[in-house]
């Protein structure tokens, strides 16, 4: 063959000094030889075969590869190039170019077995293999391995409906090719390379580490066991060669590939539990690849661990991909809104295969500062579906940190201090804006489970209740020195847009207060007691701190509640606004008795006072003022009262309901709230109310509801309707009584708000429960639809079944519309504070907004008017008043420009 007998090739071991010759005209023949393929490879395995055997180790760079593996890489992209053009004017009728192609993937699949032969007998020297001495070798294997794998990655494209001709051949390469990379990580195993290393060798070995990563992502689809198997390989060759070529690396690559293997293999494990949960079965087969995929997200993790700890400093640039791979798998994983819907036992096989895994990486990040200005970065701009992740991330961080050193908690938990940092949160402060971007997850019945490795898994917690625990637990750890940011930044929450966030910061407030010291309680009362005082009535923001204020009064200690009324005289009218927050309850016996009466002294003596007088509305905010604190007293302290004290404030609140009419009430926000808070304190004294009151109050609220009223101000209704069934009624009054109840009731359970309707059932129930007026209740359900409703509620029944998903897809919805609004309320909250009004400007130009609110209360006051016609014969001046509201009116249009 090609000149070389034989008998010349047994001779080869007593050439001696003629054997590089020999082996030089071999060369030549290979280089100028113009022969088919077959006979190429047919030379490359004799020169294999016979010649490699019989070089030294020292020489077989020299004498060996760096001649023969170019030639071979030639002839390998020639005939992958050949491959390739044949296959996209492969058909199937096309027998002579079928067979040209399978004889060049033959041909192909040779090179490769002699490829693997020449690298198994490197192996098999059973001795540890200098770099130097094989050169040329790794990179041309690689060539060889990484486009033979990407050959068979594309074959689907490439061969399209003819794959089938050339589908034995290809899996044969497949297999080809796996068998070299095999052999050629053994022979890297027991390669070594001096302490004293070359820059090419420091450069070669990087090389192939480079090369093993895009061959990862090769075979990442194709064969999950190859793909681990190559992985490790990489990962093991990395700390073995560490200390020389730990600068020449692409960490940025190899973490990054590490980070997309991760969540390929996530998302492949997830499609597996969601196809076994839709299916409704559990297929051996299925369940099997589930675990080996769990066993593989598992490695991935430990591998990026592994990698973590060893080159930390390098990683200053892959911060960013780490926090995103890990809010994108946990924001495919229960509970996520944007999960898939797989089983609990599913979910809880994950949690402790994988996630605890991933959880650990979080360990060796702690002290890193680039991670934390990562994670707490005040710019961190996120997409709607990574929000509830980035909470149980930096809720996990939370269980981390007191086990730290103080300095890297004070890393975590002080922000950032100097201009030239990097701006970043405090851990808690980053919870808290995070948990914003969640309403849904923190009002809606979204569970979490904390598995651990030992025990059983903890019983499912609401979102909310889990956030609570943990950031409760994590104060008690934070540092004194910390406290003033937390306390800066739950005020901030508890001032916000946002009711569920200012109810979670009133509960770790009121945990502080209790984990704190007496003084430390007394405290936070005494400053929100001055900022509730401070703060405008109508801010919405007042009924937050008062909450707050309720639930701190409990907590304190005897002595310091004593100073507070002290501080705070519930005598003096200017109090009640601070009072009508808080709860009696929480004084004690002696002290609640003596509080509660000045209380209701101040608070009575004011609604007479109004009462004498012009009753002024520039008064009536403090009239409602004067109600509220009485409300909140009768409330917690209402046994206090004696006979004449009850009896004078019935009578107070019954000249008050006269007063109003329907049109004020409908009209002004004042006039409803002292509507609706007379409602409330007459509620509770309802079996004392006389008759006629009861009906004339009745017959106000019909009028209220014919002119459309507000929500609240109908709930309002609905809570004083609830308990009517109480008193009781005399005969001569009751016809009246129940027909005014009967349209009442009639009306709002055919409500079409869905809230009031709600509402209304419930109201409806109570007075059911309560009443001896049983033949009433038919009347009030004057239609099927309605008495259905009323049955399904009181039977506790759901007709409407709502799938995982459809309820994951509306929480998604209801989602996008808390943030508009919160965005929104914040917008306005930041516009007030840039447009400050000029001091010289004293008048404003009207809105839109007050000329519709102008012009819809003038139409209902004629509404009510064409009533009131309708009914009876108007009074004597009525037509004159009339003529006086035309020629305003003609005036007011003809001041129009």
């Amino acid at each position: 063959m090609g000149g070389i007998s034989m008998e010349s090739q047994l001779q080869l071991p007593l050439l001696g000094s003629r054997r590089e010759p020999l082996l030089q005209h071999s060369y030549k023949l290979c280089s100028h030889i113009q022969k088919t393929t077959e006979h190429l490879l047919d030379i490359l395995r004799i020169l294999t075969e016979r010649f490699l055997p019989h070089i030294k180790l020292s020489e077989l760079e020299k004498v060996f590869f760096s001649k023969i593996f170019p030639k071979t890489i030639e002839l390998f992209d020639h005939l992958l190039y050949e491959i390739s053009a044949e296959a996209k004017s492969l058909t199937n009728k096309n027998v002579q170019l079928n067979m040209t192609l399978r004889n060049h993937l033959q041909a192909l699949i040779h090179m490769l077995e002699v490829l693997t032969d020449c690298v198994q007998h490197i192996c098999s020297r059973q001795e540890m293999v200098p770099l130097e001495h094989v050169y040329c070798l790794p990179s041309s294997v690689l060539h060889v391995i990484k486009n033979t794998f990407l050959h068979c990655k594309s074959s689907e494209s490439l061969y399209a409906e003819c794959l089938h001709v050339v589908s034995d051949l290809l899996q044969s390469l497949f297999k080809g090719t796996y068998g070299l990379q095999k052999q050629f990580m053994m022979l890297m195993d027991i390669l070594s390379i001096n302490s004293c290393a070359t820059e090419d060798s420091i450069r070669i070995m990087a090389s192939v580490i480079h090369t093993m990563l895009e061959i990862c992502s090769a075979i990442s689809s194709i064969d999950h066991a190859l793909h681990a198997n190559t992985w490790k390989f990489i990962i093991r060759q990395i700390l073995k060669h560490k200390s020389l070529i730990k600068d020449s690396l692409k960490h940025s690559d190899i973490f990054s590939g590490l980070c997309e293997d991760i969540l390929f293999s996530f998302q492949s494990c997830l499609q597996l539990a969601e196809h076994m949960k839709l299916s409704g079965t559990q297929e051996i087969i299925d369940y099997k690849v589930f675990q080996r995929t769990i066993k593989l997200c598992r490695f991935f993790a430990n591998s990026l661990m592994h990698y973590i700890k060893e080159f930390t400093s390098f990683l200053v640039d892959s911060c960013y991909q780490l926090h995103q791979t890990y809010l994108q798998i946990y924001s495919k994983f229960p509970p996520s809104l944007h999960g898939l819907v797989i089983s609990e036992a599913h979910q809880d096989e994950i949690a402790r295969g994988f996630l605890m895994s991933l959880d650990s990486l979080l360990l060796p990040l702690l002290s890193f500062r680039p991670f934390v200005e990562v994670v707490l970065s005040k710019t961190l701009a996120l997409s709607p579906e990574l929000h509830f992740p980035q909470c149980q991330l930096l809720l996990s961080l939370m269980e981390m940190l007191p086990s730290q050193p103080q300095d890297v908690q004070a890393l975590w938990n002080r922000g950032s201090q100097l201009p030239e940092e990097i701006p970043r949160l405090p851990l808690f402060a980053a919870l808290l804006l995070s948990l914003q971007q969640c309403p849904s997850e923190l009002s809606l019945p979204v569970f979490l489970q904390r598995a651990t490795e030992t025990e059983q898994a903890e019983g499912p917690l609401t979102f909310y209740h889990y956030v609570c625990i943990h950031l409760c637990t994590f104060i008690t750890s934070l540092s004194v020195s910390h406290f003033h940011l937390l306390e800066s930044f739950l005020l901030e929450t508890l001032l916000g847009p946002n009711m569920i966030m200012a109810l979670l910061a009133m509960d770790v407030w009121c945990f502080l207060a209790r984990y704190g010291t007496e003084d430390l309680c007394a405290h936070h009362a005494f400053i929100i007691a001055h900022v509730v005082k401070a703060c405008p009535a109508e801010c919405y923001q007042v009924s937050f701190l008062g909450v707050l204020l309720r639930r701190l009064l409990f907590l304190m200690a005897p002595d310091h509640q004593i100073k507070f009324t002290q501080k705070f005289l519930p005598k003096d009218s200017e109090n009640l606004l601070l009072w009508q927050h808080l709860s009696l309850q929480a004084l004690l016996p002696l002290h609640r008795h003596q509080v509660a009466h000045e209380l209701f002294v101040a608070g009575l003596v004011r609604c007479q006072e109004w009462l004498n007088s012009e009753k002024s509305l520039n008064e009536l905010p403090q009239i409602n003022m004067a109600l509220s604190a009485l409300l909140s007293m009768c409330q917690s302290a209402r046994e206090t009262l004696k006979e004449e004290e009850q009896a004078a404030l019935m009578g107070a609140l019954g000249q008050i309901a006269v007063h109003l009419s329907a049109t004020q009430i409908s009209s002004l926000a004042c006039f409803q709230q002292t509507f609706c808070l007379t409602l409330q304190l007459l509620q509770l004294f309802i079996e004392r109310l006389e008759p006629q009151l009861l009906i004339q109050i009745l017959s106000l609220q019909t009028s209220l509801l014919q002119l459309n009223s507000p929500d609240h101000v109908v709930i309002a209704v609905l809570d004083f309707l609830s308990s009517v069934g109480r008193p009781i009624i005399p005969p001569d009054f009751q016809v009246q009584f129940l027909s005014s109840l009967s349209c009442l009731f009639g009306s709002l359970l055919a409500n079409n708000s869905w809230l009031i309707q709600q509402h209304a059932i419930e109201s409806f129930t109570q007075f059911a429960e309560g009443t001896s007026h049983e033949p009433i209740l038919q009347k009030c359900l004057n239609s099927v639809e309605i008495k259905t409703k009323v049955v399904d509620f009181l039977s506790k029944s759901n007709h409407i079944e709502e799938t995982p998903k459809a309820k994951a897809d509306r929480m998604k919805e209801e989602n996008a519309l808390f943030m508009h609004f919160f965005l929104e309320a914040r917008a306005d909250g930041q516009r007030a504070l840039i447009e400050e009004p000029s001091p010289k400007r004293i008048c404003y130009s009207p809105t839109e907004v007050q000329y519709k609110s102008a012009v819809d209360n003038a139409e209902r006051a004629l509404e009510t008017m064409k009533q009131l016609l309708q009914k009876g014969p108007p009074p004597t001046w009525f037509a004159k008043k009339l003529e006086a509201l035309q020629a305003t009116l003609h005036s007011l249009k003809n001041s129009i420009h």
